[in-house]
């Protein structure tokens, strides 16, 4: 899938890609309105990384589909678990820049264990990986944790966690849904166009990257670049000054930083999710389980930003009526922001992110008692 508001998007619309976290539904001249940045430049190499994270860490376990970020300030406590958007671009989304980190918001909100999804570029052998292979080590990174967790899903991150909260209830305390695409039947441009392309666009781009979605055959797919006013839209701030003008080259840099698909995986995305719409018709099987999400029953908070095209605000809190969370126990919050934005914005991260920290952290039966 492709591209989002605040940049310019082909065809002369004015605007153009500027979310690298949703998936590409097309190849050659489709032209989704998703949210990947297509730079003509050649990707860095998997493992390769030219940027640094922005808060410190370790990796506490390495498994075939991620590294397990560790940042937790302390041994004990309630621990969240970022789910970064296994897409195009690296899971640094989560953890751009001062100003601009959910790992850093939420560890500043007083949330002292918190965890982050480094997701894997796809190497020829991993082609075959499916969701269930994602869901299994989703599974063992949580246990490695401690259940149950707190679960926060970014964009496409967001499906997968409400999945894995679904399949596994106990093990997930609260969950957190930022920009999450979950019920396709709500219309948007990008579930419009994920079913107007004929399947066999998909299967053909698997099929020249080997098995897997390359990233750089997606970079090259779109020729025009987002423009300094673009990333400032995306970031929610001014890049005039010094820094902002280390953050404009460290977010061209970032975007250069392409991971590939699991073909297979992928496919099912594409097939399953987007065009067949399975998870919100309770169609959808995860590690053998036909998965209802009225399974899932603990508090969830929805964000949304009202400026999104890619997932837009009627699409993101429609994911309330569809679990059996009780009404009194759904929080959702809009902010003025494109899709990107939700997940790397100053604004975002200067308004949303504390309040999302300080739900993580409250006695909600007690709150719910004083309002009664």
């Amino acid at each position: 899938m492709a591209s989002e508001k605040s940049g310019r998007q082909p065809g002369g619309s004015g605007r153009g890609p500027d979310d690298p976290v949703l998936w590409p539904l097309a190849a050659a001249r489709f032209a989704m309105d998703a949210c990947f940045w297509w730079l003509e430049r050649d990707p860095v190499e998997a493992g390769e990384s030219e940027l640094g994270w922005t808060t410190s860490g370790t990796v506490a376990l390495e498994l075939a589909t991620m590294r397990l970020r560790d940042c937790a300030r302390t041994r004990s406590g309630q621990p969240a678990l970022v789910c970064a958007p296994y897409a195009l671009h690296r899971a640094l989304i989560a953890d751009f820049a001062p100003g601009h980190s959910v790992v850093q918001s939420l560890l500043q909100g007083g949330i002292d264990r918190v965890y982050l999804t480094d997701w894997r570029s796809a190497s020829p052998d991993m082609r075959y990986l499916s969701i269930d292979s994602y869901l299994s080590d989703l599974n063992v990174a949580i246990d490695e944790i401690g259940s149950p967790v707190d679960l926060v899903g970014l964009c496409q991150g967001g499906w997968l966690s409400l999945l894995y909260a679904a399949r596994f209830p106990a093990k997930v305390r609260r969950l957190v849904l930022v920009g999450a695409p979950v019920d396709l039947s709500i219309e948007s441009r990008l579930a419009q166009l994920a079913r107007n392309a004929p399947k066999i666009v998909y299967d053909q781009l698997v099929a020249r990257g080997g098995g897997n979605v390359s990233g750089e055959e997606m970079l090259n797919v779109w020729s025009k670049a987002p423009g300094p006013d673009d990333i400032a839209t995306a970031l929610q701030r001014d890049l005039q000054d010094e820094e902002g003008a280390a953050l404009l080259a460290r977010f061209e840099r970032w975007n250069t930083e392409t991971l590939n698909l699991p073909g297979a995986y992928y496919l099912q995305i594409v097939n399953w999710i987007f065009r067949e719409n399975r998870i919100a018709s309770g169609r959808f099987t995860a590690l053998g389980r036909v998965i209802d999400l009225r399974d899932v029953k603990g508090p969830v908070f929805l964000l949304a930003g009202l400026d999104d095209d890619v997932v837009p605000a009627t699409q993101a809190f429609a994911t309330a009526r569809l679990v059996g969370t009780p009404p009194a126990f759904v929080a959702a919050r809009s902010e003025p922001s494109d899709h990107l934005g939700l997940f790397m914005g100053a604004r975002t991260h200067a308004h949303a992110w504390p309040r999302i920290a300080e739900w993580l952290l409250s006695d909600l039966s007690s709150a719910l008692a004083r309002r009664a």
